[in-house]
């Protein structure tokens, strides 16, 4: 039975009904009742309330149905804006995406692991409002700041639970001091999960699929979304595998297991076995003393691009333990789809998503019942800035603290206010 228009006051209603706005890109009123079995009463009143705050416009007559001509309605891509910072161990990526999930600015700096946070945050604000300037986006149309960076972390408190870069980021409040320093909410998360988020966002799967996502960056991380949704587990440390164990002989590593999988196949990894194959280093001028990992690693796998047979056998032999991963995933969460995120799949992806994808269809579980693609994200290297400014969109479609007409907040900037 159809909803009562009651419901078109509720965050949920609302939020449903703009996300199929957004997904559909262009739809009418009777489409959207059709769509979520809510009366045409109560999609009036949620697409009326969607258009007084300038998040919805009416967008012409749709084609021919036989009767009256139906009015369209699509998002407006320049209502809101959001600012995504990937907060990397060496490096910072700053995006800002518009209400479409469309990035129209972005900026990157190095050097952030060398710093205190209290050096560092006021860097990272500096360059969001020198973003946000550049760009000309109304200040007042912006939602908040998607910080997303590495594990584990306290989200609810906006802190980081691990001493990396260094023991004083340990359980520092990240989120509140840099929502303080720029008077905008700012929400801390996974960046794993966010790079996750942006691809159901920016429309490449099913949105009611169960996807995952593997990203790398320095480390290496993951990521499930069902239905939209980030699976976040009792505390939002899910999906962590760069830190399942490959070998229960293995290393210690610095989280508290042993074997990890980050410590035989993420970019650290490869450059130590490169360092330790001889000729290898020399022959691609790496530099053992370089704090930047991300360019060495780059380094190697550009020359197993080229058919360096030493830098071949590294990179496929990270590709096959994340092939493995990529099997724990899927068996874990039954994915139909996983997906490939950050850096350090930039350069030698085709690599990864081949012997990855034959990992999968080797060695599957549930091979029979259906298959699962490996693809690359459509983000591409940014996959975790844009999905972190994703993440503080999806925030505007729960609604909690809706603005008013002229884009004012009625909560002070803090990290409450995005849920």
């Amino acid at each position: 039975m159809a909803s009562s228009p009651i419901w078109a006051s509720r965050p949920k209603t609302r939020g449903l009904v703009l996300d199929l706005i957004r997904a559909a890109r262009s739809i009418s009123r009777v489409e959207l009742a059709a769509a979520t079995g809510l009366t045409g009463a109560t999609i009036s009143a949620v697409v009326r309330e969607l258009m007084g705050d300038g998040l919805v416009v009416e967008a012409g007559r749709g084609g021919p149905t036989g009767g009256k001509p139906r009015t369209m309605v699509q998002l407006n891509p320049l209502a809101r804006y959001s600012v995504g910072v990937q907060l990397e161990r060496n490096t910072c990526v700053i995006v800002v995406v518009d209400l479409a999930g469309r990035q129209v600015a972005r900026t990157s700096f190095q050097g952030v692991a060398s710093m205190p946070p209290e050096r560092a945050l006021p860097l990272v604000a500096s360059q969001v409002d020198a973003l946000l300037a550049t760009a000309a986006v109304d200040r007042e149309r912006v939602l908040g700041v998607g910080l997303v960076s590495y594990g584990p972390q306290d989200r609810r408190a906006g802190v980081l639970l691990t001493p990396q870069p260094t023991d004083a980021w340990l359980d520092y409040p990240v989120a509140r001091l840099l929502a303080e320093t720029l008077g905008l909410p700012v929400l801390l998360d996974n960046d794993a999960a966010a790079a996750a988020i942006g691809e159901y966002w920016m429309g490449a799967v099913d949105p009611r699929s169960t996807y995952g996502c593997i990203y790398m960056a320095t480390g290496i991380g993951g990521g499930v979304v069902v239905a939209g949704e980030v699976y976040r587990g009792s505390s939002s440390n899910s999906v962590e595998i760069g830190h399942i164990s490959m070998d229960i002989n293995g290393d210690e590593c610095s989280c508290g297991n042993v074997g990890c999988l980050e410590n035989y196949a993420g970019p650290s990894a490869i450059v130590r076995q490169a360092m330790a194959t001889p000729g290898l280093a020399q022959r691609l001028a790496l530099d053992s003393t370089a704090a930047d990992l991300l360019t060495e690693f780059a380094r190697i796998a550009a020359a197993a691009n080229a058919g360096d047979t030493g830098a071949r056998g590294l990179v496929e032999q990270s590709a096959r333990h994340l092939g493995g991963a990529a099997v724990t995933m899927a068996c874990l969460f039954d994915v139909d789809t996983i997906v490939l995120a950050g850096p350090s799949f930039a350069v030698a992806g085709s690599i990864y998503q081949t012997l990855i994808q034959q990992e999968v269809d080797r060695r599957l579980f549930a091979r029979r019942a259906h298959p699962v693609r490996i693809v690359p994200s459509v983000n591409g290297s940014d996959a975790a800035a844009i999905g972190g400014a994703i993440l503080v969109l999806q925030s505007e479609l729960t609604l909690r603290h809706p603005r008013t007409d002229d884009g004012a907040r009625p909560v002070p900037a803090g990290t409450a206010e995005i849920h």
